[in-house]
């Protein structure tokens, strides 16, 4: 089996409505996280063109969790942009959406498996070149 793995980002909210929907950006590219892995452009092309279902939009990377679904995601220059909609009747949707709405919700998480990578030999840095997108989480 595959390895998960999660990389949380700074919640770049573009808009947040008041009926749940919220667009952002789930991963940006070209920024070092806290485990050295740099994601880079073109890293969830594959996984996007190829998928059988919706990536799924969890709370807090719990799979029994849904909280809404994705409405769109893609790649553009800066990231994997996102448009959701949380399902307000959800009890945990509609906490998030509070917490959105308060500022106090602060990132979004991916989960992956990453299908190709390199290390740059002199920093150690791992870029990723490719994963399989499994979740987008708020966290």
């Amino acid at each position: 089996m595959e390895k998960t793995t999660r990389h949380a980002y700074a919640l770049e909210l573009k808009m947040l409505g008041e009926d749940g929907r919220f667009a952002g950006y789930a991963s940006v590219f070209d920024v070092t996280d806290s485990q050295r892995d740099i994601m880079r452009r073109g890293a969830f092309k594959a996984s996007l063109k190829a998928r059988d279902y919706p990536v799924q939009l969890l709370w807090q990377h719990q799979w029994e969790s849904p909280i809404g679904v994705i409405e769109q995601l893609f790649e553009d220059r800066r990231g994997l942009y996102v448009e959701g909609r949380l399902l307000l009747e959800v009890a945990r949707a509609k906490e998030a959406h509070a917490l959105l709405k308060a500022g106090a919700m602060r990132g979004l998480s991916i989960g992956y498996a990453v299908k190709r990578a390199r290390r740059d030999a002199d920093s150690g840095l791992r870029e990723l070149l490719e994963v399989e997108l499994w979740e987008v989480s708020l966290v």
